[in-house]
């Protein structure tokens, strides 16, 4: 078999001024990359449109199966412009109004912060670094004291853990992003700060009002998420645990079991997942990561997470390529292990198609008997693959899929390797020699082989999946 089948976990790279060229995308994707990330915090419209043609284009151009995702910057809370840097120390007094413009205020971009804080309720700025405590709130200013000081510059981030009710799940400017989303046809959308389901909903909600059907990735970052995780899961189409955030408003000590419930979480709903946020920080400025990182890339992977991401290792970091190719070293040498191994009890669920959760999980149980190489899935929109997806087999999913947008989704779901093939037709033995000579010489299996295939039938490919089969390559 091909050795670009032989990695299981998905890799997500977010795009930036690092590598944004044709052949950059290229020599990302030939490393290891299947879903780009714009990250819409930073940069115009017009620089992530240019962004996102580049990537299609080298897809189209290699015939590469990449997907597109674009990261909502949802409501995230800045310091305002400053007049000068500001420098805070422990015990002083500090007062924060919107967007205020009086001497000795920090303006902030945040119209409910009077509204929303209490006595007590903390304030962290800059990635939690300088840290406060409201002391009282009086005439649309908050008074705090600095309990951990630093130098406070211009837009910097604010966190307040737990006291953001007010906030909109879904920003004016996140709409102007899901409409350019669907106008290009992107692959998935990642809502940022979600809280409970129905933040989730209501994205979805503005994503179906424009005729689409997206997939939202919910990024968990808040206390409030976790609290309310199996309500959110339930109605996400992914889940991508943003340690970021999440570290700041909890604690760092706390995000590592937050990390294992979630993927626990996921993959009882059955559901995508990623973990994200300075996995290989230190490769920004440097061509190798530190054995920490490696450890955290790869407990990651043996926690179950269906995909790694990268963020500014690819986006600004000097090393963007190697980052890449490391991270898809640690995957497979963690896939290759002992210790790579879960549990398949796979629990039928009453809320999801009975017959095809049935045939995923016989499909699975039946590769050990004959030996097989590969599950084959043919699948109109990817349902039954996602299932065996969750199941994580021992060997490769090959989806034959007669719709573009259904191959490029696929492509951030774990072992899962989409095609578009027009073969939506009765199994004959006539197009079992097509199904043959492509597993022949474009998945690398050889004569004699064994496969487990599955689809619908009569048509093979847009009906519900209904049978398996075990296929015997070129008998």
């Amino acid at each position: 078999m091909n050795l670009k089948f032989k990695k299981r976990t998905k890799i997500i790279a977010t795009i930036g001024p690092a590598i944004d060229s044709k052949e950059g995308i290229k020599k990302l994707i030939e490393a290891g990359v299947n879903v780009f990330r714009l990250n819409t915090s930073h940069g115009t419209m017009e620089d992530h449109l240019k962004k996102f043609k580049t990537i299609r284009a080298v897809c189209e151009e290699y015939d590469y199966n990449a997907a597109i995702m674009i990261d909502l910057q949802g409501p995230k809370i800045r310091v305002g412009n400053l007049k000068k840097d500001i420098e805070l120390e422990i015990g002083q007094e500090v007062v924060f109004a919107n967007n205020s413009k009086e001497m000795n205020v920090i303006p902030v971009d945040y119209e409910g912060i009077a509204d929303d804080l209490v006595i007590g309720d903390k304030i962290l700025l800059d990635d939690g670094k300088i840290q406060t405590v409201v002391k009282k709130v009086n005439d649309g200013k908050v008074f705090a004291e600095v309990t951990n000081g630093g130098i406070l510059k211009s837009r910097k981030g604010l966190n307040i853990p737990g006291a953001t009710s007010s906030l909109n799940a879904v920003t004016k400017r996140d709409i102007e992003f899901i409409k350019f989303a669907v106008e290009n046809k992107a692959d998935y959308i990642a809502l940022s700060f979600v809280r409970q389901k129905d933040d989730v909903l209501l994205a979805k909600k503005y994503i179906n009002d424009l005729k689409a059907d997206i997939p939202v990735i919910s990024k968990l970052e808040k206390p409030q998420a976790i609290e309310n995780l199996e309500s959110i899961v339930s109605v996400s189409d992914c889940i991508m645990v943003a340690r970021g955030d999440l570290g700041i408003e909890l604690s760092p000590v706390e995000v590592p079991i937050c990390q294992k419930k979630i993927i626990e979480e996921c993959n009882k709903q059955k559901k995508p997942v990623i973990v994200a946020t300075q996995m290989l920080e230190s490769m920004i400025n440097q061509p190798i990561p530190t054995r920490a990182e490696s450890s955290d890339v790869a407990n990651a992977i043996l926690d179950g997470a269906d995909a790694v991401m990268l963020s500014g290792e690819t986006s600004v970091g000097k090393f963007a390529l190697k980052a890449v190719e490391t991270m898809a070293e640690i995957a497979l040498t963690v896939e290759n292990s002992r210790f790579y191994k879960f549990d398949n009890d796979f629990k039928i669920s009453e809320e999801m198609a009975i017959t095809r959760q049935a045939i995923a999980f016989g499909a699975d149980k039946m590769l050990k008997y004959v030996n097989a190489k590969a599950l084959i899935s043919f699948s109109h929109f990817g349902y039954s693959t996602r299932l065996m997806s969750k199941l994580k087999p021992s060997v490769p999913i090959i989806m034959i899929t007669d719709l573009e947008e259904t191959r490029r989704k696929m492509a951030l779901n774990w072992g899962v390797y989409a095609f578009c093939k027009m073969w939506d037709d009765v199994l004959t033995s006539e197009l079992l020699k097509n199904i043959d000579n492509f597993l022949i010489n474009e998945i690398g299996l050889k004569k004699g082989d064994y496969v487990i295939i599955t689809g619908s039938a009569p048509k093979l490919i847009t009906g519900r999946t209904n049978f398996i089969r075990v296929h015997k390559i070129g008998t």
